[in-house]
C-alpha cells in the first residue's frame, strides 16, 4: 500500500467500518473479499493516487462500493463526481463521502445517460471492456484529461481490440506482474473514422 499518513489512514478506516456495516445489506463486495478488503480494494485503488493531481476534479464510472473514487477522494482531496446506476449503493457513497470529508457527488443513473461537465480526469476499476470504458469516458475528458483505469490480466487483448476503433495515447504505469493487474493512462481519445 502506499505510504499515506496518520489523519489518510484514520478516514480509511472509517470507510471500512462503514463499508463493511452497509456490506450486511446491500452487496458492496463479495462477503469472501471482506476479510482482505484493505489489500485487495483499499491498497490496490489507492495505487491511482501518484497519477492524480491533488485537489482535482475527478469523474468515476460504476463507482458500486466506492473504488477507486472515495480512495481518490480520502488521499487526494479530489473533488469526486461517482456515476453509480444503482440507487442503493448511491445511497452509501453520499453517507461514506460525508463521513470521510471527502468532497463528492453521487450521480444515481447510467453512464451513457449522465451528463456532466468534463473533468481532468476519468477512472474505473472492475467495470468492463476497455473499449466500452474508451465509449464512457471519452465525454467527460477535458482536452488534455487522462482516464485512468485500473485493469486485469486482460489488458493487452483489450487493449488490441480497442485500438481497432480507438486512436489514442496510452502508457501502462503500474503493472503488478504476480496478480496480472495493470494501471494504463490514456489520453487524446478518438473514434477512429
Amino acid at each position: 500500500m502506499i505510504e499515506v499518513s496518520r489523519e489518510t489512514r484514520e478516514r480509511l478506516e472509517v470507510f471500512a467500518a462503514l463499508l463493511e456495516k452497509w456490506n450486511a445489506r446491500i452487496n458492496l463486495v463479495s462477503p469472501r473479499d471482506m476479510p482482505h478488503l484493505w489489500e485487495r480494494h483499499i491498497a490496490d485503488s489507492l495505487r491511482l493516487v501518484p497519477f492524480i493531481t491533488r485537489g482535482s476534479r475527478v469523474i468515476d464510472l460504476g463507482s458500486g462500493g466506492g473504488f477507486p473514487a472515495l480512495m481518490i477522494g480520502i488521499a487526494c482531496d479530489a473533488e469526486m463526481v461517482m456515476v453509480e446506476s444503482d440507487q442503493r449503493k448511491c445511497a452509501f457513497l453520499r453517507e461514506a463521502a460525508r463521513a470521510c470529508g471527502v468532497k463528492a457527488q453521487a450521480v444515481s443513473r447510467r453512464i451513457e445517460q449522465a451528463e456532466l461537465p468534463p473533468a481532468p480526469y476519468v477512472t474505473a476499476r472492475a467495470l468492463a471492456s476497455l473499449s466500452q470504458l474508451l465509449e464512457w469516458s471519452a465525454p467527460f475528458l477535458l482536452p488534455g484529461g487522462k482516464a485512468l483505469f485500473l485493469k486485469g490480466k486482460n489488458l493487452p487483448d483489450e487493449l488490441t481490440e480497442a485500438e481497432r476503433c480507438w486512436h489514442m495515447q496510452h502508457r501502462i504505469l503500474d503493472n503488478r506482474a504476480a496478480s496480472g493487474g495493470a494501471i494504463i493512462e490514456i489520453s487524446d481519445i478518438k473514434r477512429v473514422e
